[in-house]
């Protein structure tokens, strides 16, 4: 027998870490083999993006809360998708992808909503904003 062939009841000693940075090391005895696990806040994070652009009609401020939060969590699993690609699955990180771009929009249509809303502030005054009828007279007065 050569040196390349061992012995097949020899228990092959699991793997170090290939990764030292890797704070997770493969799970599976060290092989990077089994099955792979979603990222932990994919979809919480995929609901966010899409709760961030839905909401934006509130002011901006609930859907600019929900931007930033999806916007961190997905900055966490990105980091451990890169640290071990093999651990989790594709269709998880591309969740968290599109999560992630959904909140990009999500925020710039609540920061667009919010600032419209200080600049009618500024404009009309919030007694103007909360009596329609005077709302009505400074509109056709700045149509004139």
């Amino acid at each position: 027998m050569s040196e390349e062939q061992s012995n097949p009841q020899e228990n092959p000693q699991p793997a170090a870490n290939p990764n030292p940075q890797n704070p997770f090391p493969p799970q599976n005895g060290g092989f990077g083999f089994g099955m792979q696990q979603s990222l932990p806040n994919a979809t919480v994070v995929l609901i966010l993006g899409i709760l961030s652009i839905v909401t934006c009609c509130c002011y901006g401020v609930i859907g600019l809360i929900l931007g930033i939060v999806a916007l961190i969590l997905s900055k966490k699993d990105k980091a451990l998708y890169l640290a071990n690609m093999a651990y989790y699955t594709e269709s998880s990180y591309k969740n968290l992808s599109a999560g992630r771009v959904c909140a990009i929009i999500g925020l710039v249509l609540n920061i667009l909503y919010l600032l419209l809303c200080i600049a009618f502030i500024a404009m009309f005054g919030i007694a103007t904003l909360s009596d329609q009828d005077a709302m009505k007279e400074a509109i056709e007065n700045m149509m004139k």
